[in-house]
């Protein structure tokens, strides 16, 4: 699965300062994941070439795109809810053109214009490049598709616009597409085989982003512990490098230790990782760096040997919890979070139960629980009956999240008394007179604005808390200011 999805997000219209040359106007909405987000500034910015200006007003709107998730049914359901609000805008622009992006253009492909009569356009991950020409074809009265999908873009050129942004915190992709074929996922389907981005882009742009006054970057992939440049190509093509460039290789470990040495002041996070590519060389380079924030995103989808078997994830829950163990050894303040799917093909009680055990083993800070979504498509999609009836499912994840609920409380209330530096990143939403912020550990703290304003490092007593939010107030800057 690919993360992180956050809810507040989804659907957001995207914006940026408008160029007055640029006479046409672009509506454009996310969905899904951190990556496509990351997209949609990718493709802002190509089209910002292009001749088009961002808006925010579906009604002033000339090309309306909309960035899509295959994730869940649920997310291709209320993509196409979407469609139906964008029809009745183009009744009253007729000029107006449609068009999909994303993993759902890349999973359904021409499909898309026979079942959505409106859509104009359908445009995968890896095609962001042609949508000046796609957008010609539209414009001469052609439906237009590219999902041809690359084994060497990375959009590792294009410097994204930073869209809607708060100014304080931004992605920096760095691979793209999934090797690992979990039996439930459609991401290998939808953004190809994996790839990495040369390692002197990403530090360009990491440098950008900290001389134009971003103090915290999230390094972001599918699979992030996957990274290996080793002069362009996909990994799996690895084994036949030359001998120079294996030795010259880069892998997540050095990525990660060139990034906080270019900016020491910078905060680091990455996501996602996967237990069975994450090795301790990376978590020696968080624990030897300050400014690498302390948190991992680890999913383990399942604490059954024989469901992790099934959903082709390559560790035991045991090989697992080794992991966990030398994480909180090497670094024992490291917060851990996690992934699980409920209801998996041919879960039973006694794997539930497992799975529970996990929760407990570990007491992770927080969590993306989710019922099993068959994806047509995925192995398990292909060769497994989906036969966990759904008020089990439903049972089964609500089981989870009571335990989770939990096991935030516990892990948010070993905060308090502590004094910790925290990242301000915008007014709280619940109050105007409240900064919200995150401490290393990646935990929400609010606390009185006062004199602080946003990208400021603050240091804050944590005097109380909610189950999953610290409620503080700031004694000072930090020493990172």
């Amino acid at each position: 699965m690919e993360k992180i999805i956050d809810e507040v997000k989804q659907g957001t219209a995207l914006t940026l300062n408008t160029t007055t040359k640029n006479k046409r106007k672009l509506y454009i909405e996310s969905y899904g994941c951190a990556m496509n987000f990351a997209d949609s500034e990718v493709v802002a910015s190509i089209l910002s070439e292009d001749g088009f200006s961002t808006t925010q007003e579906l009604n002033e709107a000339d090309l309306i795109l909309v960035n899509t998730c295959s994730i869940r049914d649920k997310a291709e359901q209320t993509i196409r809810k979407r469609l139906t609000e964008y029809n009745k805008v183009k009744k009253t622009r007729p000029h107006l053109k449609v068009g999909v992006l994303g993993c759902m253009a890349e999973r359904l492909k021409d499909k898309l214009l026979d079942e959505e009569k409106i859509v104009d356009m359908v445009v995968g991950p890896d095609a962001y490049k042609d949508l000046p020409n796609l957008i010609k074809e539209v414009d001469s009265g052609r439906d237009a598709v590219n999902v041809i999908l690359s084994k060497d873009e990375t959009y590792g050129d294009i410097a994204p616009v930073r869209l809607n942004t708060n100014g304080v915190t931004a992605f920096v992709s760095i691979t793209r597409g999934c090797d690992n074929m979990c039996t439930f996922c459609v991401v290998p389907f939808t953004r190809g085989r994996e790839r990495s981005r040369d390692p002197q882009s990403i530090l360009q742009e990491v440098n950008d982003l900290w001389n134009t006054g971003f103090k915290e970057i999230t390094l972001l992939g599918q699979n992030v512990d996957s990274y290996l440049w080793y002069g362009g190509g996909l990994k799996k093509d690895f084994e036949k490098a030359s001998d120079m460039q294996k030795a010259t290789a880069v892998d997540f470990s050095k990525l990660l230790d060139t990034v906080a040495l270019a900016q020491p002041k910078m905060r680091i996070r990455f996501s996602t990782s996967n237990p069975q590519d994450m090795t301790l060389d990376v978590i020696h380079t968080m624990a030897k760096h300050k400014n690498i924030c302390n948190h991992i995103h680890l999913p383990v989808q399942s604490g059954s040997n024989r469901i992790l078997k099934a959903m082709n994830r390559l560790h035991t829950i045991e090989e697992y919890f080794n992991l966990i163990d030398n994480i909180r050894t090497i670094i024992p303040n490291c917060s851990i979070s996690q992934d699980i799917i409920a209801g998996f093909p041919t879960e039973t009680e006694e794997d539930q139960e497992d799975t529970l055990k996990a929760l407990e083993y570990v007491k992770y800070d927080f969590g993306y629980m989710y019922l099993y979504s068959e994806r047509p498509g995925t192995m398990a999609g292909r060769k497994m009956d989906d036969d966990v009836p759904e008020v089990t499912k439903k049972r089964r994840l609500s089981e989870i999240i009571a335990l989770q609920r939990s096991h935030c409380k516990y892990r948010t209330e070993l905060h308090l008394g502590t004094i910790q530096e925290v990242l301000i990143e915008g007014p709280s939403k619940k109050s105007p007179d409240e900064w919200m912020g995150r401490n290393a550990q990646s935990t929400v703290v609010v606390f009185p604005k006062e004199q602080y304003k946003a990208g400021d490092f603050v240091n804050v007593k944590m005097n109380s808390c909610t189950s999953a939010t610290l409620i503080g107030k700031a004694v000072g800057y930090s020493d990172n200011n």
